[in-house]
């Protein structure tokens, strides 16, 4: 009897230490989510924005022009904070369809201008730089263009907010 509680006692320690090797459940399925078509949206427009990026003064001299949108995806409160002159706020958060055709309006041929917090080499509230990877102008890139506006042209440099150049209105 005692022998027979050891080898249980050993048996039962042994299944503890031993791997669960059951199939794991699949992952939950969302129709709202497509990973792959984000990385494929991504990947498509990679080389479009690399031929979409413009010096500073190219930047403002367009975006100054009629019909052109200069956008500013960041928060509503970075923006209270300090923005370029003439831009207008939209988070990127808040993009949906709804929200985007309200902002620019009709035409999907509209020339819109971007910049973000990485393009203000400052790293001062209310531009502190971003994760090089997660710099909000790829996004916001991608986003506009995934949602059919493919007229969008990003500033290419970073830049002092404080050269007069650059039009910074502060909150």
């Amino acid at each position: 009897m005692r022998t027979s509680l050891i080898v249980l006692m050993a048996m039962a320690g042994l299944s503890v230490a031993m791997p669960v090797t059951a199939k794991e459940a699949p992952a939950p399925v969302n129709p709202l989510i497509d990973y792959d078509g984000f990385v494929e949206l991504t990947r498509d427009v990679r080389s479009y924005r690399a031929e979409r990026l413009l010096p500073v003064n190219d930047f403002k001299r367009h975006a100054a022009a009629a019909g052109a949108l200069l956008l500013d995806a960041r928060s509503a409160e970075a923006f209270r904070q300090g923005h370029i002159a003439g831009a207008v706020n939209l988070p990127l958060p808040d993009f949906t369809a709804e929200s985007l055709a309200r902002v620019i309006g009709p035409d999907v041929n509209r020339p819109i201008y971007i910049y973000c917090n990485n393009n203000f080499r400052n790293n001062i509230a209310p531009v502190m730089t971003k994760a090089r990877p997660l710099a909000l102008n790829i996004q916001t890139f991608v986003n506009l263009v995934g949602y059919g506006y493919r007229q969008v042209w990003e500033l290419g440099e970073a830049v002092d907010m404080n050269d007069p150049a650059i039009g910074w209105v502060k909150g």
